[in-house]
């Protein structure tokens, strides 16, 4: 059961995931094997249904909500979970029915249609089934209102409910029946059983009288208005209704209660009477009877209720006799039979009706009616004087006359002709008749009399702005006339109308005029237009242009009102019948109208455009009027012209139409009605891409210049991409490749892109540079451009300090910014001239400004072509999945591009959407790998890929980035390898983490993953795959079983032109490396048949494999090569490259090969030999960094050489010897120059014997040239080496050669060179020549003894002592003491009288050391004593002789010689005497140049006394400290021997050094500190976290006494990388061990990051914060999320800007912790969301977040989330945008009168912060509110009133000030200063001493501003409570300090009161009141003024509290405080 909770829990924590395969996983295995596992508990239940609830607001998705609810299914079948559920549900259902969320209402409805039919709910409790179905029938309400597909959906949920269970519906029948849901909320209940009931008869039968019964109940006797829902929702009775049923039941009722409360049941009758499918004849006149005096009601309402009724009656009358008999029954009443209608109204409703009758269907007696009704109306138009009146006969009059033509006598149509003559209205009224009865043609021809006085209109409208109207109501009946009579066509064509219209008005109606205009006016235009194209065609368009035509026609097309629109839309069908030309121009007009529609919009969204009246667009059309009119056109265009798909394609995406996700689905829907027209639009299309493409891809589309036409081109394209790939992709493949833009981008240069990013007006080389301005120019800039300069400076420091990840922008045009030339300057100027520097300036910004303009052109074309490639590409993922190789291709270079990385971000992820699924479920990390490996530094990847130790520890909740990827794939190959392409996508990624220097915790996976891709039949990136097998088998050779065999079969796959990359591997590092890759060229097809072609490239790779140092590699090699079967030839380019190689073995190699084919090819050598001197001059130089790159070269010249030595001939050897003397011998880098000396001895080795006539000319020769002063030091080098060539070439002479002793002159000559490097070498070459001087050994000894002490200079000693050396080792060891050597040396270092002597004598010692060896070791234990006494020699050059001596003697020691030396040096460091002590030290320090071995044995004897002596010593010792935490550091560095014991206490130690008073102890000790940490295993790092924290704060509190205040930094921890040392010992302990080691570590980190300086911090945010994130997430003890939550809340203080790449992260981890159990846990992490949200540029999302956590949250989690809008506000609340800060003021408004009193105190502070943000309306609103609740009965509402009003006079007083309510407001605080609860007084003293400091500092100089609150803060000083007291004290003693001058005038008022606090009894009020009195009085500011306060209080109180510190008043009364408010 435990474990089934735990893993609930578990579960609990990812329902939040947005990836819809884990969100299934979870519903679908987790959660149902955990109820198939255990019994259903409470706690489990709860569990699981808080779980399934937090699911409603975030899963959208069909598959996660159908997973969610079958396991509702399944759980309701356990009954404790069942009460759950529906409690829950209930609750829920509530709260939803407020917030008006359809979807939301929806999911509710059907998780209470699942409660009532998959459990026994409903059977279970009467009462609870009611309350569900209360609350259905209020969500029902709200699903009403909502979309189609929702009711639909909702209807079938209960349609299947009522069908399971006809049970169920009976109880809904019941509870509807007995009224318990209430009439007013059940319309939609109502709707839905009536629904069902009629489709079943049984069902309709049985429950018909039932809702006939409720309706007569609920609508026809209500006492109320019933509303219109619920009238409408018995439209399905209505439909079933008999005329029985509506005679017995419904008509009584009716007129019963028509005639009792007309006003209640008009509108319900008249929908009744709409919906019935009965014949009303016999009912019409009792009807009418009882409606026809509502119809000339005095309220407009009930008459046009009864005009509808009327209306319902006439239409549904078929009998004639009912319908006369209805206009009897009017006329009466209109005749006076009912009284004198004497108001206009009256009549008006009357005619109205008659009007209404003429919707009666036509019967045989219809026609006489009509014009007996027409000549009644003429009558009655006579009779009446009122003009309102006779427009509504004019308008009755037209409707019967358009019924029957019959009805057009001679009478109506004069007067229609004397109407005409009328007034504007009147006439008006006529022309309108007129056009309704000219819709029946018939009609039309009796009217042609009438053509003289409508011509005359029509030309003075058309002539006349004001009446233009009339004349186009004119025009209308003229064509409508001359379509029917060919005379008044002549007459028109005489008169000249056409032209004159055309003239006067070219768009018969402007549209600016059309909006202006009625409905039946835009009618009357609409079928003006369809006249004149349909009837009139060849005149109109050929005197009319028909462009503002067709324009107008679209506008009335898009007419906001659907009457309008269908006319329009049949009008438009008609004319394009008849004029089948205009469709494509109707389609080109319409393309226009939405360019213009879609530029409106924009306008409308940006916050600061003003709302204008566009006259082309008056109105925006909704998404589906602009639908519909496409529809209409799009037939037409398609019928006339199938090219137009294009254009249609392209309108059917556009922006304004395509408002959802689903771009296509405009375009589905105009496919579907070209089909069912007989359209084949596929085909037409399939038939035309590439003109589709051409126009897609051109100026109309992708490049337009318009934003939105480019955004129609990207959706297009992407459904064209779903209709024909194939041609589709060829076709913007083909347009890619040209595109110029992406050879420009590439020539583009960091200058190009420099100015680019320079704003407008500037230089680019002005970037950062302050330009002086004139007096002049900084007199005219206004303060506010100064400020908006310093903003904009902030905006671009954002763009620059921004990540990769975030969206690089350009910098923007419009900054001002310094050196930008003023308007103002340059007309000041304009008289003067302009200076020639001036014009150049101009000159180079007018060029600047060009280079500007064509970038970013690139920049605009190359991100289209990016964002078409990604959208297409996932328009299509299975296409694009096969072209991913080629896709990829273009976009991988652009993600290193500084202007479109971005752009070609997105693409990479659309394209990671494309592989294969599983693994594109993982697209975005896909795609950020793929980015990170592109652009990012090796090292900052490789921290991203995990450690073995952390893989093994398996204790990672969050995986890193390329873990998830890795996993991704490894789940992706479960059922195989992956496709080919999908593998070679993401291949960079595995190679990537491959390349890895070490091995990473991903290494196993990442190999199996390869080991699945190796079929050599498939196209795979084998050479890749094989040179980063190679590379991984260098770092790991336990791999080499699994990569062998791996590597032979990818060589299976691979081509003969494949085979020279893929050897490769012969110059990998390790032998082993290139072994498996020999091995693997055997298996390569073409090399085991012995089929190579011959290559150059590959013959070279052989063959340096062939003379590989490594037997067993030549010999696999000698194989191959005889497979190659070619010979080598004398093409050296290959090996000649490979000298300069990285690796030390393929530079040997290449140097024997090369020496090896100059053997097969004896003539090829004088070439060689210059080609290798030329590479050699090549690679001589040093880079602009000062970085000597090309010494791998010239190292692999000196091998070559050396590797030569046998097969040059007699005539190469002067060349070689000139090319080594005049460049090689003085080459810079030692190693290079020792090798060439090396590769010289050889070659004299091997050809000296022979050629010392022909060499030794040349070495003399140099050696007697003198060193020029330039050139001293180049000169000494080569001296160097030819000494020693000399010295090599002379052994080949005789002994006794005279030559021999003048070589041996020379080199003792030479031994004087100031250059330690030829004196080494002299020494060296003097040895084997001693042979030769036996004779002259004393004088030769003698007389460098001498030189050694006596010589003046000390490179003239330091000769003598390399050369005594030398001929000590020539003469043999016995020639020490044969000669007195080491007598003369213990004399000289005893000599205290001369300096010269005893440094001369260490010379001495060291240079006989390093030269004999261990054959010195007996004479250096007599040495020892007087080499320890020169140590503390007063002479600096003796101590720097004795170190080096020191060294020298140490390096040579063997293991008994240190077991000798040591006990004399250790005895040492136990003198008292302090220099002895040092000594010892310094020559401790010097074993660490023992050999290994030997060293391992003495550093377990030295270094605990090294620790003792550090801390021993005092703090004026600090050489002592210094030097033994060196040697520490340098014994440690040359030893990984972990000392187990010592390890803890040298830490611990050195630690405490690191706040050392000598700085270079200090980073000395750092150093020590790091190499001792360094030998310590991981595993025991952890154990170590207490003793590192002890230290810490020993060295912290040593440090905070050195300082005395201010904060405490480490100086150690403020060095370069000082956390490097420290940070292992605690990240492990975060990462590894028990929850209390976790704990500790994550304090420790703290505690840490304390002492550390910001800077230091900043480097280690990455590393410190990522295991921190991942840990926090895990199930640990809240003990450690509060210890990893405060960590991280010092790091976001100290790392600031830093922290952004995890900003994220951040984010989610901190809001999840809000939601903990453990209040520690939720206050930690809501200071710390407020603080980082001071780094984030965009709040919303998060502020978002935080309040609809708020709205589902309660009890502790409220108060945290609280907590953190508050910082969040605090910090970054100017960013958030007007619409969050609405919802923050909407949402809090009703929390600040929570009874919880933190809740109540957090909601007003934030309350207060946001009302700096907040409009006027929004502040007047809560002011008032607040006002109005400050006389609450509950004292809480109260509270949180005067809260909010204290906040709010914090953060914004002034709004308060200057508010209207000011005096209310103040009038409201001192009331509640009287309230019973003090919690409210004391926030009204708070609120009142803030005002009051407010004022004092609005307005210091008047005394008066004190009078009107002052006295409320002191009658608060007498408050019974005790904190009230002190909050009036706090506010008096603030106002007293910020003004003490004028606030003393008022002491008479608040110094009684204050003396009385002085003594009061409680202790917090006493020290608030001498606070208070120490300012108010100001007691520290001289005598007199303390004689002044004993007025109030006493001398002695008045002394004492002078005395106290000025600042001694900082108590707790923080404004931060919890209750600040």
């Amino acid at each position: 059961m435990a474990d089934s909770f735990e893993t609930l829990v578990s579960v609990a924590g990812l329902i939040s995931t947005p990836s819809t395969r884990q969100r299934i996983g979870i519903f679908r295995n987790d959660i149902p094997s955990v109820l198939n596992s255990s019994e259903m508990s409470v706690e489990l239940g709860s569990l699981l249904v808080d779980i399934i609830f937090q699911t409603l607001p975030i899963y959208d998705d069909l598959q996660s909500r159908k997973a969610v609810d079958d396991v509702i299914i399944t759980a309701l079948a356990d009954v404790t979970f069942m009460k759950t559920f529906a409690g829950t549900l209930v609750q829920c259902m509530e709260k939803y029915s407020k917030f008006h969320s359809p979807v939301g209402c929806y999911r509710l409805l059907k998780w209470s249609c699942l409660l009532l039919s998959k459990s026994p709910f409903a059977s279970v409790s009467k009462n609870a089934f009611f309350r569900v179905a209360s609350v259905q029938a209020s969500l029902l309400q709200v699903i009403l209102e909502g979309s189609f597909r929702l009711r639909r959906a909702c209807k079938q949920t209960f349609f299947r409910l009522f069908s399971q269970s006809p049970v169920i519906y009976k109880m809904y029948v019941e509870e509807v029946k007995d009224a318990r849901i209430p009439y007013k909320d059940s319309p939609g209940l109502i709707w839905l059983l009536l629904s069902f009931s009629t489709t079943n008869p049984s069902l309709d039968k049985q429950y018909k009288p039932v809702f006939l019964d409720i309706y007569v109940k609920a609508v026809l006797n209500a006492r109320e208005k019933p509303m219109k829902s619920l009238s409408e929702s018995f439209g399905p009775l209505f439909m079933q209704m008999t005329h029985e049923d509506f005679q017995s039941t419904i008509v009584p009722s009716s007129v019963k209660m028509l005639k009792r409360n007309p006003e209640i049941l008009l509108e319900s009758v008249a929908i009744l009477l709409k919906s019935v499918n009965l014949d009303l004849s016999k009912y019409a006149v009792e009807i009418l009877s009882v409606v026809v005096s509502q119809a000339r009601h005095a309220d407009e309402g009930r008459r046009v209720g009864a005009l509808a009724i009327v209306k319902c009656l006439s239409q549904k009358s078929s009998n004639p006799d009912a319908v006369q008999a209805m206009f009897n029954a009017v006329k009466a009443v209109i005749g006076g039979s009912e009284g004198r209608l004497a108001f206009p109204y009256q009549r008006l409703g009357m005619i109205n009706a008659v009007q209404e009758l003429s919707n009666a269907p036509e019967g045989k007696y219809f026609h006489s009616l009509s014009r007996g009704i027409c000549s009644f109306l003429l009558s009655c138009y006579k009779d009446d004087g009122n003009e309102e009146v006779k427009l509504a006969i004019l308008l009755a009059i037209a409707s019967w006359a358009e019924r029957s033509a019959d009805s057009v006598q001679q009478d109506l149509v004069s007067f229609i002709a004397s109407g005409l003559k009328e007034k504007e209205a009147l006439r008006r009224g006529h022309l309108r008749c007129l056009r309704v009865i000219s819709q029946n043609a018939d009609a039309i021809v009796q009217m042609s009399s009438l053509i003289g006085p409508l011509i005359q209109l029509m030309k003075t409208g058309f002539t006349k702005a004001a009446q233009r109207l009339d004349g186009v109501y004119a025009l209308l009946s003229v064509a409508k006339i001359a379509a029917f009579d060919i005379k008044a066509e002549e007459v028109l064509a005489k008169e000249k109308i056409w032209s004159l219209v055309s003239q006067n008005e070219p768009s018969i109606v402007p549209i600016s005029m059309v909006s202006k205009l009625t409905n039946e006016d835009c009618l009357a235009c609409a079928e003006l237009l369809e006249v004149l194209f349909v009837e009139h065609q060849h005149r109109v368009l050929g005197t009319f242009s028909a462009k503002p035509l067709l324009q107008l026609m679209l506008y009335l097309m898009c007419h906001p009102i659907w009457d309008v629109r269908k006319f329009a839309h049949e009008a438009s069908k008609k004319i394009v019948t008849a004029a089948p030309q205009l469709s494509e121009a109707l389609l080109l007009e319409y393309i226009n109208f939405l360019s213009i529609v879609g530029e409106k919009i924009t306008l409308l969204n940006r916050s600061d455009a003003e709302s204008s009246v566009d006259s082309q667009v008056p109105f925006l059309p909704s998404v589906g009027i602009l639908v519909k009119a496409l529809i209409v056109i799009s037939s037409a265009s398609v019928a006339v012209a199938p090219s137009s798909c294009s254009r249609l394609i392209f309108c059917s995406h556009h922006p304004c139409i395509v408002r959802s996700s689903k771009r296509d689905v405009v375009w589905r829907r105009l496919q579907k009605c070209l089909q069912r027209q007989g359209f084949d639009v596929i085909g037409i299309i399939t038939g035309d891409v590439v003109n589709l493409c051409e126009d897609l891809l051109g100026m109309m589309g992708l490049m337009s210049s318009n934003t939105l036409d480019q955004q129609a081109a990207l959706y297009s394209l992407s459904t064209l991409m779903s209709i024909a790939p194939k041609d589709t992709y060829v076709e913007f493949e083909k347009k890619l490749k040209n595109l110029p833009d992406l050879h420009a981008h590439d020539t583009l240069t960091e200058t190009d892109i420099q100015i680019f990013f320079t704003p407008e007006g500037i230089l680019s080389s002005e970037q950062g540079v302050y330009v002086a301005e004139s007096v002049i120019a900084k007199n005219t800039k206004q303060a506010k451009g100064r400020f908006r300069m310093y903003d904009d400076n902030e905006d671009m420091m954002d763009h620059v300090t921004s990540n990769h990840t975030a969206k690089r922008e350009p910098a923007r045009r419009d900054v001002t910014v310094m050196g930008k030339k003023d308007s103002g300057k340059s007309t000041k100027k304009s008289d003067k001239g302009k200076s020639a520097k001036e014009e150049a300036r101009e000159l180079l910004l007018k060029e600047e400004s060009s280079i500007r303009e064509k970038v970013g052109a690139i920049q605009k074309n190359l991100s289209l072509m990016l964002r078409a490639l990604g959208d297409m590409a996932i328009a299509n993922p299975v296409f694009a999945h096969s072209q991913l190789p080629s896709l990829v291709k273009f976009v991988k270079p652009l993600l290193r591009s500084p202007i479109v990385s971005d752009v070609a971000y997105e693409s990479i992820v659309k394209l990671s959407g494309c592989i294969a699924p599983p693994l594109c479920n993982w697209a975005l990390d896909v795609a950020t790998a793929l980015r990170l490996i592109v652009t990012e530094e090796v090292h900052v990847l490789f921290d991203l890929m995990p450690s073995i130790s952390e893989v093994e520890a398996n204790e990672k909740s969050s995986l890193t980035l390329f873990e998830r990827v890795v996993n991704g794939v490894l789940v992706s190959c479960k059922s195989g390898p992956l496709p080919v392409d999908s593998f070679t996508f993401i291949f960079p990624i595995l190679e990537r983490i491959l390349l890895s220097s070490k091995k990473t915790g991903l290494h196993d996976d990442v190999l199996r993953i390869l080991y699945l891709h190796l079929d050599p039949v498939l196209p795979l990136p084998r050479i890749r795959m094989l040179s980063v097998l190679y590379h991984v088998l260098g770092v790991v050779p336990a791999y080499q079983a699994a990569i062998g065999p791996a590597l032979n079969e990818l060589c299976l796959g691979l081509q003969p032109d494949e085979v020279a990359p893929a050897l490769c591997g012969v110059y990998a590092k390790d032998v082993h490396v290139r072994m498996a890759c020999l091995n693997a060229i055997k298996c390569i097809p073409a090399v085991a048949s012995r089929s190579l072609p011959q290559n150059v490239e590959v013959a070279t790779s052989i063959w340096i494999a062939l003379h590989d140092p490594e037997k067993l590699v030549s010999e696999v090699a000698e194989d191959i090569w005889d497979r190659y079967g070619y010979d080598f030839g004398t093409d050296y380019s290959g090996l000649l490259k490979e000298l300069s190689h990285v690796n030390y073995n393929t530079r040997l190699a290449a140097g024997e090969a090369l020496a090896a084919a100059l053997d097969e090819n004896p003539d090829t050598i004088q070439e060689a030999l210059s080609t290798l001197f030329s590479l050699y001059i090549r690679d001589s130089g040093v880079g602009e960094d000062g970085v000597d790159a090309g010494w791998l070269g010239r190292q692999g010249i000196a091998l070559a050489l050396h590797s030569s030595a046998d097969v040059l001939r007699t005539k190469d050897l002067p060349v070689v010897m000139t090319f080594l003397i005049s460049r090689a011998l003085a080459d810079p880098n030692a190693d290079v120059r020792g090798r060439m000396i090396n590769a010289g001895i050889v070659i004299i080795d091997k050809h000296g014997r022979d050629n010392v006539s022909l060499l030794f000319p040349i070495f003399e020769n140099y050696l007697n040239k003198k060193a020029q002063a330039l050139d001293e030091e180049k000169y000494d080098l080569v001296r160097e080496g030819v000494v020693i060539f000399t010295g090599a070439l002379a052994k080949h002479l005789a002994k006794d050669d005279p030559k021999v002793h003048a070589v041996v002159e020379k080199l003792l000559d030479v031994l004087n060179t100031p250059s330690e490097a030829v004196q080494r070498a002299v020494s060296t070459c003097l040895s084997p020549l001693m042979q030769s001087k036996q004779d002259d050994g004393p004088a030769l000894v003698a007389r460098l003894l001498d030189q050694l002490m006596k010589s003046d200079k000390y490179g003239e000693r330091r000769g003598a002592a390399f050369g005594l050396a030398g001929v000590v080792k020539g003469f043999g060891i016995s020639s020490l003491k044969k000669y007195g050597i080491i007598s003369v040396l213990k004399e000289g270092l005893a000599d205290r009288t001369s300096a010269k002597r005893r440094e001369g004598a260490l010379l001495g010692f060291e240079c006989l050391c390093e030269k004999l060896g261990r054959l010195f070791e007996p004479y250096v234990i007599q040495m020892l004593p007087l080499l320890l006494v020169s140590f503390s020699d007063q002479v600096v050059a003796v101590r720097e002789a004795a170190e080096c001596a020191a060294r020298a003697m140490m390096s040579q020691l063997s293991a008994q010689g240190v077991k000798l030396v040591l006990p004399s040096l250790l005895k040492g460091l136990e003198d008292k005497a302090w220099r002895t002590k040092q000594s010892s030290v310094e020559l401790l320090g010097a074993m660490a140049y023992c050999a290994p071995q030997q060293l391992s044995q003495c550093l377990p004897k030295i270094v605990p006394k090294l620790t003792e002596l550090l801390k021993g010593v005092g703090d004026n010792q600090a050489a002592i400290r210094r030097s033994s935490s060196y040697l520490i550091g340098y014994f440690f560095k040359n030893s990984k021997l972990y000392l187990v014991d010592e390890a803890p206490n040298m830490i611990s130690t050195l630690i405490i050094l690191l706040s050392d008073s000598d700085s270079a102890t200090v980073a000395v000790a750092w150093e020590a500190l790091s190499r001792v940490i360094g030998t310590v295993p991981k595993e025991i790092l952890p154990t170590y976290i207490k003793l590192v924290r002890d230290a810490i704060s020993t060295s912290r509190d040593k440090e905070r006494r050195k300082r005395k205040g201010g904060p405490v930094l480490i100086p150690g921890l403020c060095l370069p990388k000082a956390l490097q040392p420290l940070l292992p010992i605690f990240l492990q302990g975060v990462t590894s061990g028990s929850a209390e080691l976790r704990e500790q570590a994550a304090q420790g980190l703290g505690e840490l990051i304390e002492v550390t300086s910001e800077q230091v911090v900043k480097e280690f945010v990455i590393p410190i914060t990522g295991p921190l994130i991942r840990i926090i997430g895990d199930r640990f003890p809240w003990q450690v999320k509060s210890a990893i939550l405060l960590t991280l809340n010092m790091i976001i203080r100290k790392g600031g800007i830093a922290l952004k790449p995890f900003l994220p992260q951040l984010q989610t981890t901190f809001i999840k912790c809000l939601q903990d159990s453990a209040r520690t846990v939720r206050s930690s992490a809501a200071l710390a969301l407020g603080k980082l949200s001071a780094l984030s540029t965009r709040v919303d999302p998060l502020i978002g977040d935080l309040l609809s956590s708020l709205q589902a949250s309660d009890g502790g989690v409220r108060e945290a989330i609280l907590t953190a809008l508050k910082g969040v506000l605090k910090h970054a609340g100017k960013t958030a945008s007007a619409g969050v800060r609405s919802r923050v003021y909407i949402v809090l408004k009703d929390i600040i009168y929570h009874d919880d009193d933190q809740v109540r105190y957090s909601a007003a502070t934030i309350l207060g912060i946001i009302s700096q943000y907040l409009e006027d309306a929004q502040l007047s609103e809560v002011l008032i509110e607040l006002l109005n609740l400050g006389s609450s009965e509950t004292w809480y509402t109260r509270h949180g009133s005067v809260l909010t009003v204290s906040s709010i006079l914090r953060h914004n007083p002034s709004v308060i000030v200057t508010s209207p309510m000011f005096s209310s407001i103040i009038d409201s605080l001192k009331s509640s200063l009287k309230d019973e609860k003090f919690p409210v007084r004391e926030t009204s003293t708070k609120g009142l001493g803030r005002l009051l400091l407010y004022q004092t500092h609005s307005n210091p100089d008047s005394s008066n501003a004190y009078l009107e609150i002052l006295p409320s803060i002191v009658s608060a000083m007498q408050d019974d409570s005790s904190e009230v007291r002190r909050r009036a004290l706090s506010a008096l003693k603030a106002v007293a300090k910020a003004n003490p001058t004028a606030f003393s005038t008022h002491v008479m008022i608040f110094g009684p009161a204050l003396a009385e606090c002085l003594k009061d009894g409680n202790t917090p009020v006493r020290l608030a009141a001498e606070r208070s009195a120490l300012h108010a009085f100001q007691l520290t500011k001289g005598a007199e003024n303390v004689q002044a306060s004993q007025k109030y209080i006493t001398g002695l109180d008045a002394r004492r509290l002078s005395k106290l510190p000025e600042h001694s008043d900082e108590s707790g009364d923080s404004e931060d405080d919890v209750a600040s408010g």
